[in-house]
């Protein structure tokens, strides 16, 4: 019985699980097995999962869609590891990474763990522009696995994984946005132990042009007050940023406009940190410049989504019933 399960849920994505597979293929630690959930494709992976069966323990299993989380349910269900771990079929994994989160483990057990993540050589400029926007303390506060960071670490399931012991108890993954978060706050107020391990990151893709980036950013920023709705206790300072920043941004910019350019000075001055921040962790100045409106894509996109959700579920008290929207989603 392999110690690690590794379960990816797969929706028209061949060339990334070719990658995916191709890095698990080379890893230094061997003792695990990979779930590929194939969650009603119109474009199988099979063929590329056949292709890795000799250097990786690979199972493929195919259902109609129902959606990531219950295909990631639908994978431990069938999965006979000690640990489960998840990744999003978009990820690159550094060879060295189960021999890390075993040694990890080994020296400070936890029932639930992640890693962060990091841009690969290989990556678009604009997909490594997005990477540091989605790492940078400047944007995010350090809350996806940096060193410094101004809330608890939660993992997510783009690195992310917890003991079968957690899975007995806890159950499976909601069909939810931000499912990851909503199982990470489940696992911590069940009293179990959460970590991050740094020497285990994974190279995220991440979304490949801005407008597809905008619209899951907007979609993070909604679903925040979602889990707010379900944990009170769950919305921090930190999650306000984006839209008091949004706020704020579009104040200094209309002042600017129609009182005093000085009002202007502000938002250069943070756009330039930003910049700054970019060249002296990628080395690019292409990249750098290209996270300048990576930075305002993503703040402004959650910004507006945590806000227009506040606005219609909490002020307005438009779909305040979570629960039954949950049970919805997953044909209840």
């Amino acid at each position: 019985m392999p110690k690690y399960s590794v379960i990816i849920p797969v929706y028209n994505r061949i060339d990334e699980v070719d990658d995916l597979l191709k890095s698990l293929s080379q890893q230094t630690f061997a003792d695990f097995e990979v779930i590929i959930v194939e969650d009603g494709s119109s474009q199988p992976c099979d063929g590329v999962v056949k292709r890795y069966a000799d250097s990786v323990d690979v199972k493929y299993f195919y259902k109609s869609n129902e959606g990531r989380s219950i295909a990631r349910n639908y994978g431990m269900d069938r999965a006979s590891g000690e640990y489960f771990i998840f990744f999003d079929s978009d990820c690159v994994i550094p060879p060295g990474y189960f021999e890390h989160l075993d040694k990890a483990l080994g020296e400070r057990p936890l029932d639930c763990f992640g890693g962060p993540d990091a841009a690969h050589d290989s990556f678009t400029p604009t997909q490594k522009a997005i990477n540091h926007s989605m790492t940078s303390f400047l944007t995010t506060g350090g809350i996806r696995g940096g060193k410094i960071s101004l809330e608890k670490f939660t993992p997510r399931t783009f690195n992310m994984g917890y003991s079968r012991k957690v899975y007995e108890r806890i159950g499976g993954f909601r069909e939810m946005f931000s499912e990851d978060i909503d199982m990470s706050t489940r696992i911590r107020n069940a009293g179990f132990s959460i970590g991050l391990i740094h020497d285990a990151p994974v190279y995220h893709k991440r979304r490949v042009d801005f407008r597809k980036f905008m619209r899951q950013v907007y979609v993070f920023g909604m679903s925040r007050i979602t889990l707010y709705l379900l944990y009170p206790d769950s919305l921090k300072l930190v999650h306000w940023l984006p839209a008091v920043a949004v706020a704020g941004g579009m104040t200094l910019l209309l002042l600017g406009i129609l009182v005093s350019p000085w009002f202007l000075l502000p938002l250069a001055l943070y756009l330039l940190a930003i910049w700054v921040a970019a060249l002296v962790s990628t080395h690019s100045v292409k990249i750098a410049t290209l996270a300048v409106p990576a930075s305002i894509i993503q703040l402004g996109g959650y910004g507006c989504g945590f806000l227009k959700a506040y606005t219609t579920k909490i002020l307005l008290g438009r779909g305040r019933n979570i629960a039954e929207e949950i049970d919805m989603r997953r044909g209840k």
